[in-house]
């Protein structure tokens, strides 16, 4: 039986039962303090409009929500679906003409309300991607307001960052910072949506910033606030969550020949930096990553993708899906400009589902200290909290390879979080290619 066929045995198994979860039973006054703060138990999905139908985009998105929210995805991040400029454009997403109005090709404001409560209804929250620091070349404010725009020595209107497709605003001007408040409120009075994916958030001085959080949270304390940057400091302007950009790099690099224990170093290096009650994002595809590498080969073969998301997630942090990453038989890089309609996989929709729940069943003993015990070929670590321990092991290769079980752990009975089957923990794993193991008792 392969991977993906038993996958789906066990999500029926389950399904006969009339079970889809299971839990472990914690302590609860543990015999000493628990290590380490509290971890996220969100998973994020994010998805691009564009590749749930060439027309009709929004529409195409709700049909799909019941399948994203099984997969125990519990935020949604949109990327941009405001209406994009066409002078200079190169018909990227984040190139805004009207902060205010919807990309026609992606459907009505109706639409959009349906997609929010749609998502609502089904328990998970809804972020907006946001572009605050720049605008398409044929976006009003050019002509109107001229002076709000950022300009070079001969009063020219200058790019940022060598995106010549947009215009750079000035935050410098008040008047700005206002009108970038009003469009951004203007969606959560509209939609009631849950917070914002801030594009690009070190284009934007850390003083609107906080200035905004401090205004959203006022009308939502909850508000979901996520950062584009590697900053730490923008967890003090109010920002939920900031990038650990180097968790794709790091972990493709292992299932491309790299050194394992780099996996656990880097996630280490990144968590420190995480001050209580905040998270970062930990993820293998974004658009950007998808965009940018070989979708098929960047974790080996395609059957490598989930055993890298186990390591995005089970390492802490809060880990995010990529829609395409729940699609068969994609290759070649994927451009986020691009309309098409991609045939989501039950198969691998269920396989996802089970390693988010192994994340949110782990999350107590996930507080505790990591230790590496990685060799050559697997990425193996574990945590541990009074009375209880996780045990995580993947294979980044495509051939069978073992790892030592860590000695104090070795014939101790376990839980296997994937299938729910308790398990005495073997001496050595033996892993198939590109498996993965999450025991914890």
């Amino acid at each position: 039986m392969n991977k993906i066929t038993s996958i789906i045995a066990t999500v029926a198994a389950f399904a006969a039962t009339g079970c889809t979860s299971y839990e472990i039973d914690m302590p609860e006054n543990p015999a000493a303090p628990v290590i380490g703060n509290e971890v996220s138990t969100n998973v994020i999905y994010q998805a691009n409009p564009r590749f749930f139908g060439e027309n009709d985009c929004l529409k195409g998105l709700t049909a799909q929500l019941t399948r994203i929210s099984d997969m125990d995805c519990d935020i949604l991040w949109v990327m941009p679906v405001y209406e994009t400029g066409e002078l200079n454009g190169i018909g990227s997403p984040y190139c805004i003409r009207d902060f205010k109005a919807l990309n026609p090709r992606y459907g009505t404001m109706a639409d959009m309300k349906e997609l929010v409560s749609s998502a609502h209804s089904k328990g998970m929250r809804v972020i907006l991607d946001w572009v605050a620091n720049h605008t398409a070349w044929d976006c009003p404010w050019i002509t109107e307001h001229p002076d709000w725009y950022e300009k070079d020595a001969d009063g020219n209107i200058v790019s940022p960052a060598g995106w010549s497709d947009v215009a750079q605003l000035n935050f410098e001007n008040p008047e700005v910072r206002t009108a970038m408040k009003d469009a951004m409120f203007y969606w959560v009075d509209q939609l009631s949506i849950d917070g914002f994916r801030c594009d690009y958030a070190d284009g934007v001085p850390q003083d609107f910033w906080s200035s905004l959080i401090t205004d959203l949270r006022a009308k939502n304390s909850d508000m979901i606030m996520l950062a584009e940057t590697t900053n730490p400091e923008y967890y003090a302007d109010g920002f939920n969550m900031i990038y650990d950009w180097n968790s794709a790099t790091t972990i493709s690099a292992t299932f491309k020949g790299g050194k394992p224990a780099d996996v656990v170093k880097e996630a280490k290096e990144a968590l420190a930096k995480v001050p209580d009650g905040k998270s970062i994002l930990r993820y293998v595809f974004n658009h950007d990553v998808a965009a940018e590498n070989n979708v098929a080969t960047m974790y080996g073969t395609p059957e490598g993708v989930p055993a890298a998301y186990v390591l995005a997630s089970m390492l802490n942090g809060t880990p995010m899906i990529y829609s395409s990453m729940d699609v068969e038989g994609l290759s070649g890089k994927l451009s986020f400009f691009d309309y098409r309609t991609m045939d989501f996989s039950t198969a691998l929709s269920d396989e996802y589902k089970l390693i988010n729940a192994a994340f949110k069943a782990s999350a107590e003993v996930r507080r505790g200290e990591l230790l590496d015990y990685s060799n050559s070929a697997v990425v193996c670590f574990t945590r541990a909290i009074p009375g209880h321990n996780l045990l995580v092991a993947v294979n980044t290769t495509g051939s069978v390879q073992t790892v030592k079980t860590p000695i104090v752990l070795a014939g101790a009975t376990m839980t296997n979080l994937i299938n729910g089957n308790p398990v005495a923990a073997p001496v050595v794993i033996e892993l198939e290619p590109y498996a993965y193991t999450i025991l914890m008792n």
